[in-house]
């Protein structure tokens, strides 16, 4: 059997995702923030790459206003310096009678704690107080294991066994240090669960052997069903007497360890701002603190073929040419594609930026993107991370997009009103007769809205309302 070869021409069409395309795919979801960072981080690696000076941007700004001046002949230029009116500025301090101004009463400063940038940790907290309280060696050793295996909440999340294991060390020594470290500040603090942590402040607040304890330790789970009336029972106690124990209870901490790792404050900076002159709205883009890139005229001449420059200079400047002008244009086309969505996000919810809430239209991704002539991934990728602020407050751009449901006027009404509206029913419901799911969907079939008991209950679950059984016992 003979081998040969042979050439043969095929035209094929692939979709390929060049690298240019592939950044622009990257700056989409990319928030303000984030593509700052990106632009300054390029503008350092690029030298092509440069920000353009606030002058120009101000001298570029009064042409279009102003007309531009008469360029003066060279002879008459002067330094600017020599007519400087050094009377004007420094008239007191050349005066020989000057005297330095008496200093102003000094205000009390606030405290060095105030004003530092990181706060104590729980761990900082517990590693100095176990430091005050025992010189063991092994004693710390194990202290710091346990240290190192609490959550942000205080709870230990790792077994007896596990720590013995990590030493190791005997479990009766490791748990003398546990009871050693649950008597540290914050109380409460390395216990392995709720009851055990609720116990600890029980007893740190001098209430061992109360009832109160009883409830923790025998009838936690009936306590967090509201069944008060079966522990009055079960514990031979009137509801008056049982309710202060129920109030101590109450006030217990059961995260003793969050006062020390609190949630950073996320602030949002709205990518897209919408305000209303006259009767229209208009969208603006939020470019503040984006540097204005253009190409550095100065490496732009390295290209220039007259010049004394080597052809592996000259290569080396193309390419970051080249991936300049990329990314230029990959940002330009990332703004204008966040301008359209917004534009049509208005567009299809004029009533909420007119009235409110209630008024939130049902819009999915399909609608924005056969208004824009996009695709649906594209307008995905634009929503993620983007914040738009609106007269009636900033939320994301996903905010926008919910599910629709039908009402028998034949229009169909944003699942997100819907949410308002159930909201509003429970808290306008009469306290000792709270309204159950199926009373909510015939309150709502009579305002023509058509919805299943187990939607309702899904609804009500979202907005973290408790059942009529739970809201009645709470009463």
């Amino acid at each position: 059997m003979a081998i040969s070869q042979k050439l043969h021409t095929k035209l094929v069409q692939k979709l390929i995702l060049t690298p240019s395309l592939q950044q622009a795919i990257k700056l989409l979801p990319m928030s303000t923030l984030e593509l700052r960072d990106l632009l300054t981080q390029e503008m350092v690696e690029n030298p092509m790459l440069e920000e353009v000076p606030v002058e120009d941007t101000q001298a570029a700004e009064q042409q279009t206003t102003e007309e531009k001046p008469e360029a003066k002949p060279e002879a008459q230029k002067t330094d600017s310096w020599d007519d400087a009116d050094y009377q004007y500025f420094f008239g007191e301090y050349l005066d020989d009678g000057y005297r330095p101004k008496a200093p102003q009463e000094v205000r009390e400063l606030p405290p060095i704690e105030n004003t530092l940038s990181t706060t104590s940790s729980l761990s900082d907290h517990l590693l100095w107080q176990l430091s005050l309280q025992s010189d063991d060696p092994t004693l710390r050793d194990i202290g710091e294991a346990i240290i190192g295996n609490l959550n942000d909440d205080g709870y230990l999340v790792a077994s007896l066994d596990e720590l013995a294991g990590m030493g190791p060390w005997p479990v009766e020594t490791v748990e003398h240090a546990l009871r050693l470290l649950q008597g540290f500040d914050p109380v409460g603090v390395a216990a392995r669960d709720l009851q055990e942590c609720m116990v600890l402040q029980l007893r740190h607040l001098g209430l061992e052997g109360s009832p109160a304890e009883r409830i923790v330790t025998e009838h936690l789970r009936a306590l967090q069903n509201h069944q008060i009336p079966e522990i009055s029972r079960k514990l031979g106690m009137s509801i008056e007497d049982l309710k202060e124990h129920v109030e101590v209870i109450r006030h217990l901490d059961p995260k003793p360890g969050l006062r020390f790792n609190p949630t950073p404050s996320q602030y949002v900076t709205p990518d897209v701002f919408v305000e209303k002159i006259d009767d229209e709205y208009i969208v603006f883009l939020n470019e503040d603190g984006l540097p204005q890139m253009r190409i550095s005229p100065t490496y732009r001449r390295l290209l220039d073929k007259d010049g004394n420059h080597g052809e592996e200079t000259r290569a080396y400047v193309r390419d970051k040419f080249n991936a300049a002008r990329w990314l230029i244009k990959s940002v330009q086309q990332r703004q204008n594609t966040i301008y359209k969505v917004a534009r049509s996000i208005v567009n299809f919810q004029r009533e909420f930026l007119d009235q409110g809430i209630e008024h939130l239209r049902p819009l999915v991704l399909r609608d924005v993107a056969n208004d824009i002539g996009m695709h649906e991934s594209t307008v995905s990728r634009v929503v993620t991370n983007k914040y738009m602020h609106t007269p009636q407050g900033v939320f994301e751009m996903k905010y926008f997009f919910h599910s629709g449901i039908s009402s028998s006027y034949g229009e169909s009404v944003s699942s997100v009103t819907i949410k308002q509206r159930i909201k509003k029913i429970i808290e306008s419901e009469d306290a000792k007769k709270p309204l159950s799911d199926s009373k909510i969907v015939s309150i709502l079939q009579r305002e023509g809205l058509v919805l299943a008991r187990r939607t309702i209950a899904k609804y009500r679950e979202e907005l973290k309302i408790s059942t009529s059984n739970q809201r009645k016992v709470l009463y």
